[in-house]
């Protein structure tokens, strides 16, 4: 699927800035954001990969995702309008093996109840995902 190997393209690149990623969180109910960084400083960045601009003009939810991160990024490939993203977001320019901080999105920083909640979340993700890895016969409810 494009908008996953877009994912992964944005997830080496998060590496570069020492951030860890997982994919397809639930931060609230009804929202499950493409990719979320975890910093080093517990910083949180949420990326939505967009494949096409039916992919980007179909997705009504993303302001949603404003308030679960510190900074939110759009991931397109090279040949994506980013005419089309709205102003005052960041944007990354990626492909499958890597990807290019292009605009760095506007710093808005959780709350500390907010972010706590957040890092449990992903931590909890990251090690349900690890666990389902190390054994795929496992059945896991999310």
């Amino acid at each position: 699927m494009p908008g996953q190997l877009l994912a992964r393209g944005v997830s080496r690149h998060l590496r570069s800035h020492d951030f860890v990623s997982v994919e397809e969180l639930v931060p609230a109910s009804g929202l499950r954001v493409d990719v979320m960084g975890l910093g080093p400083k517990s910083e949180i960045w949420v990326i939505e990969c967009k494949s096409s601009r039916a992919d980007f003009q179909s997705d009504h939810k993303w302001q949603g995702y404003l308030e679960w991160c510190d900074r939110f990024f759009w991931a397109v490939d090279q040949d994506f309008p980013t005419e089309l993203l709205p102003e005052g977001t960041g944007l990354i320019i990626a492909d499958a093996y890597d990807a290019e901080i292009i605009r760095m999105g506007p710093e808005t920083k959780l709350a500390a109840a907010r972010r706590k909640v957040m890092v449990q979340k992903f931590a909890r993700h990251a090690a349900v995902r690890a666990q389902a890895a190390r054994d795929p016969g496992l059945h896991i409810a999310w």
